[in-house]
């Protein structure tokens, strides 16, 4: 298998949770590349993710839309890119149910505007070929549809059924850049994963509801009756899977990268308030009573899972983090960035033992 060497990055979306956890593993991993990271800086991207490698001599940021062709085709020919990691999208699906028109246009129109900048600039101007350049697009297992509890977990091969215009907009987006590779031979790959959690993320998201909502004793909601179950990937596990597909990964290929870590959401928001008690010294009857349930979200898929084979046997990457691993570092993460920024008042110390 020929292994692709990534030089000049683009990082697309890099203020962004995942975005900003990749660009950290890179330049912790990696002193022969460079990266640019390309970031708008809405309501979800934050440069406090990246302050300590904003001087780093391999890293610069620039701020712009990805939706701009000309000035993206500008920034792959001024910084000699090689390498598009394609992170930035809107990702809340309840966000994609209020206005599904922003979804379109970041993660449908960017996309393609991304590609044909790519191409042009790769292809028609530099005519490389596919060791000289790759164009990595990540993407989520919504695009699978829904699954029953029972049924086999999603596929590499499973048929596309988005039932939200989240997962909708990113399932064009996967299609565009599959019909860029065939039709153009741009080098591409793509990966679908599963709910990713970590430090960096967004406080809309669950996994920070739960551990804000305990720190600052507010009720937990929880749509439903709590039976949705997701699979769910610690974003440095995620990290090295994409650093794997772009390097070894087969052109034109798309790769499932999950945690194989089952949960309904239920028992995951039992599981972190009973572990954010015992790292905070608290008894975890006052952090459970807050879970309530609301009404279910539209539409809301009641399960997601992701078979992980194929990255398995052929790029022997498996999840080196276990669900209760994962959420001690992330939790640990968040009552930090909690206690300096003064949300708790009452806990002068936290254990990461539990």
């Amino acid at each position: 298998m020929m292994t692709y060497h990534p030089h000049k990055i683009l990082v697309t979306g890099g203020a962004g949770f995942i975005g900003a956890n990749f660009i950290q593993y890179l330049l912790k991993e990696y002193t022969d590349i460079n990266i640019v990271n390309v970031d708008l800086l809405t309501y979800a991207g934050s440069l406090h993710y990246l302050e300590n490698v904003a001087h780093h001599p391999q890293y610069h940021f620039v701020q712009q839309t990805i939706c701009d062709q000309k000035a993206i085709e500008k920034m792959l020919t001024d910084h000699h890119i090689d390498t598009i990691v394609h992170f930035a999208a809107e990702s809340h699906v309840d966000r994609s149910i209020a206005d599904p028109s922003v979804f379109l246009q970041t993660n449908v129109l960017g996309t393609y505007a991304l590609l044909e900048a790519a191409r042009n600039v790769w292809l028609n101007e530099k005519k490389w070929n596919e060791s000289q350049c790759r164009f990595h697009h990540i993407s989520t297992d919504e695009v699978f549809g829904c699954l029953k509890k029972d049924d086999p977990a999603f596929s590499e091969s499973t048929p596309y059924h988005p039932n939200s215009p989240y997962s909708a907009s990113k399932a064009s987006s996967d299609h565009f850049v599959r019909a860029y590779h065939t039709t153009y031979g741009l080098p591409v790959t793509l990966s679908n994963c599963s709910n990713n959690y970590g430090c960096y993320q967004h406080q809309e998201k669950l996994i920070p509801t739960i551990i804000a909502s305990c720190l600052k004793n507010k009720t937990i909601p929880i749509y439903g009756d709590g039976s949705n179950i997701r699979d769910w990937l610690y974003v440095v596990d995620h990290c090295v899977a994409i650093d794997k597909i772009i390097r070894q990964g087969k052109l034109g290929e798309s790769y499932n990268i999950g945690g194989n870590e089952e949960r309904t959401n239920l028992d995951l928001t039992r599981l972190i308030c009973q572990m954010t008690a015992k790292m905070t010294h608290q008894d975890p009857s006052s952090f459970l009573k807050l879970i309530q349930f609301v009404a279910d979200r539209p539409g809301h898929d009641l399960r997601y899972a992701i078979n992980t084979t194929k990255i398995k046997n052929e790029l022997e990457w498996k999840p080196q983090y276990n669900l209760t691993e994962g959420l001690r570092e992330t939790i640990y993460w968040y009552l930090q960035s909690a206690f300096l920024n003064g949300m708790t008042h009452d806990h002068t110390s936290f254990s990461t033992q539990v």
